[in-house]
């Protein structure tokens, strides 16, 4: 590695308690027991990579504003801490959410599909809409999948622009998101063919390393596994 070399450690945040059947994305559940460990266990491998490769870890850990993306982001800087004494600290951004479906936040599947049953205005939505990539459902504040990717792939493409301008040393940065924008950015950012948005998933909590590339300004993946699905799952909610 040379000092252009800038690391992220992504992690889709840990196993939590999440309502049946419903959208996840504003969701506001805590992590489970078993989400907190998977999250300890994330700050050990993030911790041995960096060591094992001469980086920095960076100050700021990057989370979205979920709770349970704001408690695996803890659960790191706490256990980082107590190994390497981490002194850094969580920046909540509400450019790494999960994909919003507005108005309709937090109803399960079958509330979302029976109100727009319900109002002349608009079409039903098609069978496969909630992994769509490009549906948006047609209420205020809805995005589309893509859309939530968009916000996710910008902040990173920032994020790591201006640490290329800032860092000499070479550096880890984590950031703590959501699996279905997040495979949406890595598409836009080069790292996931079309395809493979619903062919793979991300485990909890456990983190994917990427370079980015400082001259040519673009990713490609360094370590860790995506999580194959056993076949594309139209029903699919996260």
């Amino acid at each position: 590695m040379n000092e252009a070399t800038h690391i992220l450690a992504f992690l889709r945040h840990g196993e939590y308690h999440q309502k049946p059947n419903t959208p996840s994305a504003l969701q506001h559940g805590a992590l489970t027991t078993l989400g907190q460990q998977q999250a300890a266990r994330a700050a050990e491998d993030v911790y041995h990579y960096a060591q094992a490769h001469g980086l920095r870890l960076h100050p700021e850990i990057d989370t979205s504003h979920s709770l349970r993306a704001w408690q695996t982001a803890d659960a790191l800087k706490q256990t980082l801490k107590r190994q390497a004494g981490f002194q850094g600290r969580i920046v909540e951004q509400k450019t790494l959410h999960e994909r919003s479906v507005g108005a309709l936040a937090n109803l399960s599947v079958t509330e979302i599909e029976h109100i727009l049953e319900q109002d002349p205005r608009v079409e039903s939505p098609p069978l496969n809409w909630k992994s769509d990539s490009h549906y948006r459902l047609p209420v205020h504040g809805a995005e589309s999948l893509l859309s939530a990717g968009e916000r996710v792939a910008g902040h990173l493409n920032r994020t790591f622009a201006s640490l290329a301008q800032t860092e000499t040393q070479p550096t880890l940065k984590i950031v703590v998101g959501h699996g279905a924008s997040f495979r949406h950015a890595a598409f836009l950012l080069g790292l996931l063919s079309f395809e493979d948005i619903a062919q793979k998933s991300m485990h909890h909590a456990r983190p994917l390393y990427f370079e980015y590339r400082t001259r040519s300004q673009d990713w490609r993946h360094r370590h860790g596994e995506w999580k194959q699905r056993a076949r594309a799952n139209p029903s699919m909610i996260d």
